[in-house]
């Protein structure tokens, strides 16, 4: 007889007996046999459900979708991490096959990537246009008398079904599970009339969510409208006024033509050309916006900063961990919230050139310096001290005449976004902003007593909007767990 010390994880070494192994025999997917030994229910191959074989999405390119009355292309970026539908005007494609089509209560099953697993279930009560889906995906059609389509959604959203994508999925190239492997999921199934109140569970606590969830988008969209009317400020529209004068020293432009009226062609005095020729950067609403902040007490950011610096740029690959490394706080672990997400975590060699003169402090503020999300701030909280910021960020540090969160605040307000995007060199590869264009910024600076009672009102409303979205994370988690245990004998 064979045994193993009580300390070690069961879950990391255990033993096995031959005669248990079939099929696949890497460890991870022995776990997830035993685990199906606990359902309480009866389980059933995923194969054995279905009323047709599983299909392959279509192989097109994604193109512009102009209106909600286009299909719409359904892709892996398009479901988010609950299997829910972004609700956005998304894409469409020059090729639809009618066999592509989405119908009602069709799931599909992400076959590739790094969400491989990912599920979605197309229900047109809630998507009132029609979508067909994408090559990366595979669609299965459930036989409703055997299984709701509902049931088997909510299933895969729980922690044995993770368990079981993670112990399936091969990991050449990048993890991939296929139709043939999909089949072979092991489901329980309990009576229609059980996997209704399994459903309606799941069904009641991702509503509270989304409830819980837009109280909390209503109360952080409030911020901005707040700090601008505390500060006396109105925000310009980038709106084309098609009344606006178009006319410059004695030369007017044609009022009837139509690409006038749209604004795609306006005058400006040669004067005021800079160091830019292109057109977005003299648009009259800038010089509106301008003018708003200059009617304010304000200064520059370079004059309210004792800092504001590059983050670092790897010489060398990631190290293996924090043993051997510095943490490192990259573009993507900067959320929209101003936040900071280390659950993805890279480190830094020790041995890396200039390294601790580009450890961040606690409070300092990252902006990004290039991409798609230019001008995207985040504040550094206690926890992440002495980590290293990327290159693609700037790392910003006020001195004594404004308060480090207000700036963070203004930083992150229209007031102060309208003027980076003024300044993305649009002629590079991506977007992005200089060090010189972050340091002429044009900072609103009221009082210090002023900037204290916004920081603090507003550090309230996050406060309050966090609240909410950690307690709408806990009331579906909380059901997850109610639906497992209801799942599981044990």
């Amino acid at each position: 007889m064979y045994s193993i010390a009580q300390n070690i994880d069961p879950n990391k070494i255990f033993i096995v007996n031959r005669s248990e192994l079939q099929g696949r025999i890497d460890p991870d997917m022995v776990l997830y046999r035993k685990k199906t030994n606990s359902f309480r229910y009866n389980v059933i191959l995923l194969k054995s459900l279905l009323k047709t074989q599983p299909q392959y999405g279509a192989n097109e390119s994604g193109v512009v979708r102009k209106s909600r009355k286009e299909p719409r292309y359904i892709r892996i970026t398009d479901i988010n991490e609950y299997g829910i539908l972004i609700d956005s005007i998304g894409v469409t494609a020059e090729k639809i096959e009618n066999k592509y089509i989405l119908e009602n209560n069709d799931i599909l099953f992400v076959r590739s990537g790094a969400t491989v697993g990912k599920v979605y279930l197309h229900q047109k009560e809630t998507v009132n246009y029609e979508c067909f889906f994408a090559g990366y995906m595979i669609r299965f059609v459930v036989d409703e008398g055997k299984i709701l389509p509902k049931y088997l959604f909510s299933y895969t959203q729980l922690s044995p079904y993770r368990e079981w994508v993670k112990a399936i999925q091969r990991a050449a190239g990048q993890p991939n599970i296929n139709a043939e492997e999909y089949k072979s999921l092991l489901i329980p199934l309990p009576s229609i009339s059980e996997q209704k109140n399994i459903v309606q569970i799941i069904d009641e606590a991702y509503a509270i969510k989304q409830q819980k969830e837009t109280e909390a988008q209503t109360l952080l969209a409030s911020i901005d409208d707040y700090l601008l009317d505390e500060l006396g400020l109105t925000m310009p529209t980038t709106e084309i006024n098609v009344d606006e004068i178009v006319s410059c020293q004695g030369f007017e432009l044609n009022r009837h033509n139509p690409v006038v009226k749209k604004g795609r062609l306006f005058l400006t005095m040669f004067s005021e050309i800079e160091n830019r020729i292109d057109p977005e950067y003299y648009r009259s609403y800038y010089h509106t916006l301008f003018n708003e902040i200059k009617n304010t007490s304000y200064c520059k950011l370079k004059d309210l900063t004792q800092l504001i610096d590059y983050g670092l740029m790897p010489t060398q690959d990631y190290a293996r961990d924090k043993c051997s490394g510095v943490p490192f706080i990259r573009v993507t672990n900067i959320l929209p919230s101003g936040e900071i997400d280390m659950n993805d975590i890279k480190y830094i060699p020790f041995d890396t050139p200039r390294i601790d003169q580009k450890r961040v402090k606690e409070n300092d503020i990252l902006m990004v310096q290039c991409g798609s999300t230019t001008g995207k701030v985040a504040i550094v909280p206690n926890e992440y001290e002495n980590y290293l910021a990327n290159s693609f960020s700037f790392i910003i540090r006020s001195n004594k005449k404004i308060r480090q969160d207000f700036l963070f605040y203004i930083l992150g307000n229209p007031i102060v976004q309208m003027q980076i995007v003024r300044s993305q060199n649009i002629v590079s590869v991506r977007p992005n902003t200089s060090k010189p264009a972050v340091e002429n910024l044009l900072i609103p600076l009221p009082p210090i007593e002023k900037q204290s009672k916004i920081a603090l009102h507003i550090s309230e409303i996050r406060k309050k909007a966090k609240y909410l979205q950690v307690e709408a994370t806990n009331i579906l988690e909380n059901a997850k767990q109610k639906v497992e245990q209801l799942i599981l004998a044990e």
